[in-house]
C-alpha cells in the first residue's frame, strides 16, 4: 500500500509539472512573457540578490629600544562587507591581535548603511567617529606612514576613536566650494570618577557599552574642499555630551571636545614626486570636578580638566622618476605632542619625532622603516630613568588586502 502511495504522489507530481509548463508555453504564445523591465524588478525582489566582500589589513615587526628588541605586531583585522541591496548596506571590522601573551579579539565597528540618496547616507551601529583626520582616515597599517601612532592617538589616547549610535552624513556645495559632513548622536565618553583607579580620575574613557547616563553625546565635521583638484580638505570637528554617571555625584559633568584637521597631496612636477601633508589639532575639555587623592582617596582634589594633543606629518614619494626602485620609495617625517592636565596624576607633557623610510610592493603592501624619539614627562616622571628621551627602532610589514 505504501508502495502505491508513492508510486500516486511521483505520477501527480509529474502532471502537475507538465500542465505548468503548457501553460507557461501558451502564455508565451500569446503575447504574455515578462518584459525585461519586469524580469529585472523580480530580480531585484528575489531573496539572496545580495553581494559579500571580505578586505582587512595585517601587519607584524621588530621593535629595539634601549631596554629590549622584539618582534611585535602578528595583528589581524579583518572587515567584513554586505550587500542586501544597492542601498543596504553592512560593514564590520574585527580586531585580533597577540598581546601580553594572549590573543586579544575585538570589534572595531559593526554597522548599517542607507542610502537615502546619491549624496546622503545615514548608518546606525558602531563606527569610527569622524572626529579629526587620524582615526576614521589614517589608521589602518597600510594606510599609516609609521609602525606606530602620533601621541594621542589609540586606544588609550585623548582622542575620541568608535562609538555607538547613529549618523547622517553626505557630501554638497557651498556656493563653488565642495564640502563633506557628517552629523551623529552617540553613547559618548564618560568620565573615570576615580573611586576604582584613583590615578585615573577625571580621564576620559571611550568606546564602552552600554551608556552611563540617559544622556546623548552630540557630534559632527565638516570638510572643504577650496580648490578645484580637490587636493586640499580642511575640516572642523566637535563633540558635546554629559560624561559623568547617572545619579552620581558627577551626573551633571559634561565634555566638549573639538578638531581642526587638514590635508593635502599633490604632485609636484619640478620633483617628479608627490608630496602628502597631513596635520591635525585636538583639545578635551572636561567641566571642573574635585576627584579622590591618588594617595589618600578620602581626600579630594580639582585641577582644570583641559588636554590637547597635535601632530603634522610629511611625506615625498618620487613616484615619477625613471628608476623603478626610487618610484617604489618614500621618506616620511611626523611630529606630535601632548598635553594633559597639570596637577593629575596622569599629566603628561611629551613630544614624538619619527622618521621613516618605506618601500611600497604596490598600491597596498609596504615596508617601513622608522626611528622614534619621544621626551617629555608622563604621569610626573621622565620618560627614562636619566630624564632624557625614549629612543625606538622599528621596521614593519603591512598588507592591505
Amino acid at each position: 500500500m505504501k508502495y502505491q502511495l508513492n508510486i500516486f504522489t511521483l505520477a501527480l507530481a509529474l502532471f502537475i509539472c507538465n500542465v505548468a509548463l503548457a501553460q507557461d508555453d501558451q502564455n508565451t504564445q500569446q503575447g504574455y512573457s515578462l518584459t525585461d523591465q519586469q524580469s529585472a524588478a523580480i530580480d531585484y525582489l528575489k531573496p539572496g540578490k545580495s553581494r559579500f566582500l571580505l578586505r582587512g589589513y595585517a601587519h607584524s615587526g621588530l621593535e629595539m629600544t634601549s631596554e629590549e628588541t622584539s618582534f611585535v605586531g602578528g595583528a589581524f583585522n579583518p572587515l567584513f562587507v554586505f550587500r542586501q541591496s544597492d542601498r543596504l548596506l553592512f560593514e564590520g571590522e574585527l580586531e585580533i591581535e597577540l598581546e601580553g601573551g594572549e590573543t586579544h579579539l575585538g570589534l572595531e565597528y559593526a554597522n548599517m548603511s542607507y542610502l537615502l540618496s546619491d549624496a546622503v547616507t545615514v548608518r546606525a551601529g558602531k563606527f569610527l567617529l569622524p572626529f579629526g583626520t587620524y582615526v576614521p582616515n589614517l589608521h589602518p597599517a597600510w594606510i599609516n606612514k609609521f609602525p606606530t601612532n602620533p601621541l594621542g592617538a589609540g586606544h588609550d589616547g585623548i582622542l575620541p576613536s568608535a562609538d555607538i549610535g547613529i549618523e547622517l552624513r553626505g557630501a554638497s556645495y557651498l556656493g563653488n566650494i565642495k564640502t563633506n559632513y557628517s552629523i551623529y548622536a552617540v553613547n559618548g565618553p564618560q568620565l573615570n570618577d576615580g573611586s576604582v583607579e584613583a590615578e585615573e580620575g577625571g580621564v576620559l574613557h571611550y568606546d564602552i557599552a552600554p551608556d552611563n547616563n540617559k544622556g546623548k553625546s552630540f557630534g559632527g565635521r565638516i570638510g572643504f574642499f577650496p580648490m578645484n583638484n580637490s587636493a586640499l580638505e580642511v575640516g572642523i570637528s566637535g563633540l558635546y555630551g554629559k560624561v559623568g554617571n547617572k545619579e552620581g555625584d558627577y551626573e551633571d559633568i559634561a565634555a566638549f571636545l573639538y578638531a581642526f584637521d587638514m590635508s593635502y597631496v599633490q604632485r609636484l612636477s619640478s620633483l617628479r614626486s608627490v608630496v602628502d601633508i597631513k596635520a591635525q589639532y585636538a583639545a578635551a575639555n572636561v567641566d571642573e570636578a574635585a576627584f579622590p587623592e591618588e594617595d589618600d582617596p578620602s581626600e579630594l582634589h580639582s585641577f582644570d580638566n583641559s588636554s590637547s594633543t597635535w601632530f603634522a606629518q610629511l611625506s615625498i614619494r618620487p613616484a615619477f622618476v625613471s628608476s623603478k626602485l626610487v618610484q617604489n620609495l618614500e621618506l616620511a617625517t611626523r611630529y606630535s605632542s601632548i598635553e594633559t592636565p597639570e596637577g593629575a596624576p596622569w599629566e603628561a607633557n611629551q613630544q614624538q619625532w619619527e622618521v621613516g623610510l618605506n618601500y611600497w610592493f604596490d598600491w597596498r603592501t609596504l615596508v617601513k622603516v622608522s626611528y622614534r624619539t619621544v621626551s617629555g614627562e608622563a604621569g610626573g616622571h621622565s620618560e627614562n630613568e636619566e630624564g632624557g628621551s625614549e629612543d625606538s627602532f622599528f621596521i614593519h610589514w603591512a598588507i592591505g588586502f
